[in-house]
């Protein structure tokens, strides 16, 4: 890691400062809400074409999909009729210059080089959580879109949920007392046998699927949903899951513009298999003010502790204790966070307002930031500290080397 100058450490201060303070306008002039938005589609998965059926209705339409795999390209393409054109390689979707904006939707691995080289080539990203590989990427994302003036939305849709906003509300309006702290589960990670390598099947591009990642032979476990399980792929469920709740928890906590100060992981890893990523584990995190967020392997939740009381939310529930602190409305005197009943239809609106959506990138990547710290800690073993301003890890080089990730060539930043 290069040492950061001091014209640098400002810059990046008063850009953080500014993601969370004012919304920003494009030299693209505002759109009608009747205009049209042509959209393309990079990773036709189950996670793309959900997206990309959630982005598509009156106001948009779809001129392009990409996939490396034969099978989701052209099923997605069918989805979209007879004119819509697709690839497999991302950047000659990204040439044509109908497109506004695109849904990425690969393997987290691409992410940072794909919502990257949308935002050079002008247009608008909806990017799948988590939204980096690395810290280093999540910043060179934050980077772009701020450089070209990019609307870009992270989808960690939690956010576009009321439950999840009305707890957050409840909290920063201390109707449990002072926090103490915030409790996650996101579940673990699975172990595998040693599966016999094969030839990829037919109508995969394996060397594109691979891409910045390191050579490997194809396995139908490095494929598909499984990539998750991998680092050189993912983080496990600690950034696939804790994109979601370990966001919400930064919400509730307002440290959307920062990060905790230390970080202290511990895991267990499979004894044998493919899968690298740990069975189970738990990462405590202490923020500046003292607050905790512990974030485990143990279930799938979302639990803020207060002093005078609980609030508990997850998808489709909310609980509080004592049960009148849920009962209770945010007046209009109170803090109100940023309302969104869609995180798709959010995503359009600000494509046409050149406002900044409820999920922009910089939450995006402070969020992602916390889950990729903890599994920086429960991989070394030991406690870390951040600095979450020079966004390094103190008196740790080899902590501090794990903030990136080599790419393979051609491929880099």
């Amino acid at each position: 890691m290069r040492t950061t100058t001091r014209r640098e450490f400002l810059a990046r201060s008063a850009a953080a400062t500014a993601a969370f303070t004012t919304p920003f306008l494009t030299a693209r002039p505002v759109r009608g809400a009747n205009e049209r938005i042509v959209m393309g589609a990079i990773g036709c998965g189950g996670q793309g074409t959900g997206d990309m059926n959630a982005l598509r209705g009156p106001g948009t339409e779809y001129a392009a999909v990409c996939d490396v795999y034969a099978a989701n390209r052209e099923r997605a393409r069918g989805m979209n009729g007879p004119t819509c054109d697709a690839y497999n390689d991302f950047r000659d979707l990204l040439d044509r210059k109908d497109i506004d904006a695109v849904n990425v939707a690969t393997p987290d691995h691409w992410h940072a080089l794909v919502a990257i080289a949308a935002c050079e080539s002008g247009k608008d990203v909806y990017c799948q959580k988590p939204l980096s590989l690395t810290i280093e990427e999540g910043r060179a994302m934050v980077t772009a879109a701020r450089r070209h003036n990019r609307v870009f939305q992270t989808g960690s849709q939690q956010r576009s949920d009321d439950k999840f906003r009305y707890a957050c509300e409840l909290v920063r309006n201390g109707r449990i007392g002072k926090i103490q702290e915030v409790r996650t589960a996101v579940g673990r990670n699975p172990s595998c046998g040693w599966d016999p390598d094969t030839d990829p099947p037919a109508g995969l591009d394996w060397d594109m699927y691979l891409g910045p990642a390191k050579r490997a032979p194809f396995n139908k476990h490095r494929f598909i949903w499984d990539f998750r399980w991998f680092y050189d792929y993912s983080g496990g469920n600690l950034t696939d899951w804790g994109a979601h709740h370990n966001d919400i928890a930064q919400w509730g906590l307002g440290m959307d513009g920062t990060g905790p100060v230390h970080i202290d992981g511990k895991g267990s890893f499979p004894a044998s298999g493919l899968f690298d990523t740990p069975i189970t584990y738990e990462v405590t995190y202490i923020y500046s003010n003292g607050v905790k967020l512990i974030c485990s392997s143990e279930g799938n939740s979302c639990v803020f502790h207060g002093t005078d009381g609980k609030i508990s939310v997850n998808r489709g529930y909310l609980s509080s204790d004592p049960a009148v602190i849920i009962q209770e409305p945010i007046h209009d005197s109170e803090v109100h966070l940023y309302k969104s009943d869609s995180h798709y239809q959010d995503f359009l609106s600000c494509v046409r307002s050149r406002k900044r959506p409820i999920c922009d990138v910089e939450v995006g990547f402070r969020s992602v930031s916390v889950c990729h710290l903890g599994n920086i800690s429960v991989r070394l073993g030991r406690p870390i500290r951040w600095d979450p301003v020079r966004e390094q890890i103190l008196d740790d080089e080899e902590a501090n080397r794990w903030l990136s990730r080599p790419m393979r060539a051609p491929w880099h930043l």
